[in-house]
């Protein structure tokens, strides 16, 4: 009996990842609020009937893109930060760059080269922070820009630490900021349909949020 069940359990994994793989693949050419049950069916070559042999419904299909989009972002964010943490600074950023901050540019880097190969993502989460009410999917996004934003405070904490950002930063404010820049450059990048635009454009964004972090604030009346 184990025997039978675990081919089956297999298949069922292989289908659930391809269904995931195609509702991305739509999701990146159009709305993902257009896309129905049927779409999926015919891009993986089973009838729509079969669908509901491996998902419960059409939401638990978003659910499965959600979980997979952010265990293989955040995946790859940490890998990038970690690695860029422990790699020596060229002398030229030295003086004006710690391993935090570092750190800080490779998530950003990280997160606008997964958004380039993966633009149905970014659909998908604007849709879902668009809907009304607390849905499931909703949810799981919230989710993420949570577990997003707690890598962001941790390093601009750090960075802080290493004295690389101006006295008094606000670092609530510079994650917000942070995070805005990414969706900018993503939003910009899907009304031109240019998605591969935003990888030659993000390393003259984050030099500029980086440039922001390590400014002196002006006093209240405007002045140096």
């Amino acid at each position: 009996m184990h025997l039978t069940e675990r081919p089956t359990k297999q298949r069922t994994e292989v289908r659930q990842a391809g269904l995931v793989e195609a509702a991305l693949q739509l999701a990146a050419q159009r709305s993902p609020s257009d896309i129905s049950t049927g779409d999926l069916a015919r891009a993986v070559g089973i009838t729509q009937g079969a669908v509901f042999k491996h998902f419960a419904s059409k939401e638990a299909i978003w659910l499965a893109v959600l979980d997979w989009a952010t265990d293989t972002l955040m995946t790859r964010l940490q890998a990038a930060a970690q690695e860029a943490q422990q790699a020596p600074s060229p002398p030229s950023q030295q003086a004006t760059s710690g391993p935090a901050l570092a750190a800080l540019r490779a998530v950003f880097l990280a997160h606008v080269g997964f958004a380039v190969e993966q633009p149905g993502v970014p659909r998908v989460v604007f849709q879902e922070l668009q809907s009304p009410g607390n849905t499931a999917p909703k949810m799981r996004v919230r989710a993420l820009l949570q577990r997003y934003r707690q890598l962001l405070m941790l390093l601009l904490q750090q960075a802080e630490q290493e004295q690389g950002l101006a006295p008094g930063t606000n670092l609530q404010a510079a994650a917000v900021l942070f995070i805005g820049s990414v969706q900018g450059l993503v939003m910009q990048a899907l009304i031109s349909g240019d998605v591969p635009a935003m990888a030659l454009q993000a390393p003259g964004v984050f030099a500029l949020y980086q440039r922001a972090l390590q400014s002196h604030p002006q006093d209240s009346q405007g002045n140096p």
